[in-house]
């Protein structure tokens, strides 16, 4: 993974800093402006098969799709699966509605490997407003030129179904919302596409904004990073972000009882059935290395 956590360049520099000064993503603001106003109109049409629809594909699209997908399983290849497991969790991952899978990888690779500093897309030393949501409506906003995308995502952009899903990775969500339309009414459409959508977005957005500015720190990084229990279980377990900047491709974030990492326990069970392998892991060394303020590599579980 040498290619994904690598220096960047004064050109890559030169991009970020121009795109933080570039005027505001007129389509992505128009959507977000548009899933808003939908979250907020759906408030007025409650119904309980609704809230039942939005709460699975809250947990399929932000845990299966983005914690266990997107982020530890591509970006970070903490474990292995079959492909045709790759390519479902990556399907549940695009009805998150955060991008394609590749350029969601090639921004948190960026995220990674200069986090806190110059390049970092969404750090906080350039706005609490910026990390949460402004780089999205006046930065990267998850789009990166061709010369990026191949530096920091090579192994997926040689994938041809990796690059078509991530082409079409609106589609999914267009087809949810058919289906929630034509077994549930506009109740369930509003609440499983604008407010789900909605809502599971600033989840992530935490994680780039509040995990970087309050928190606890178990492992001494050269970074912002904490960890955050309430961020954790808005999003799955994403919030044990210090752990998880200490080992990045460890595939387990929570590493005690009362740090709920609900991603892990799907890889877990998809390990229990057969389905992942190859599973990185803190070891319990490192763990306790870590209370004199050693960080350790990453130990490979058996």
């Amino acid at each position: 993974m040498s290619t994904t956590i690598s220096t960047i360049s004064k050109t890559d520099n030169r991009i970020h800093n121009h795109q933080q000064q570039a005027n505001i993503n007129w389509i992505t603001a128009s959507f977000m402006v548009i899933f808003h106003l939908g979250a907020i109109a759906a408030l007025f049409m409650f119904s309980w098969p609704a809230l039942v629809a939005t709460l699975v594909l809250w947990w399929v699209s932000g845990s299966l799709g983005i914690g266990m997908g997107f982020h530890r399983l591509l970006t970070h290849r903490g474990f292995k699966t079959p492909k045709a497991v790759e390519y479902f969790l990556t399907f549940c991952g695009a009805l998150a509605l955060e991008g394609g899978a590749i350029n969601w990888v090639v921004t948190h690779r960026i995220h990674h490997a200069h986090t806190d500093v110059s390049g970092d897309p969404h750090t906080p030393r350039d706005g609490r407003w910026w990390s949460h949501m402004g780089w999205i409506l006046r930065g990267t906003a998850q789009q990166h030129e061709k010369s990026v995308m191949q530096r920091y995502a090579p192994d997926l952009i040689k994938d041809s179904v990796h690059v078509w899903m991530n082409n079409l990775y609106f589609v999914p969500l267009i087809l949810s919302g058919i289906v929630l339309l034509a077994l549930g009414g506009w109740s369930a459409l509003f609440w499983g596409v604008f407010l789900r959508v909605t809502v599971g977005l600033h989840f992530t957005w935490l994680v780039n904004s509040a995990t970087h500015l309050w928190g606890t720190k178990r492992f001494a990084t050269n970074d912002d990073s904490t960890n955050s229990w309430w961020v954790a279980l808005l999003s799955f377990g994403e919030g044990w972000h210090n752990n998880h900047h200490a080992h990045p491709r460890a595939a387990k974030h929570g590493l005690t009882w009362y740090e709920i990492d609900i991603n892990w326990y799907g890889i877990r069970a998809l390990q229990l059935l057969g389905l992942a392998k190859g599973i990185r892991l803190i070891s319990k060394e490192q763990i306790a290395a870590a209370r004199n303020g050693a960080v350790g590599e990453l130990k490979k579980a058996a």
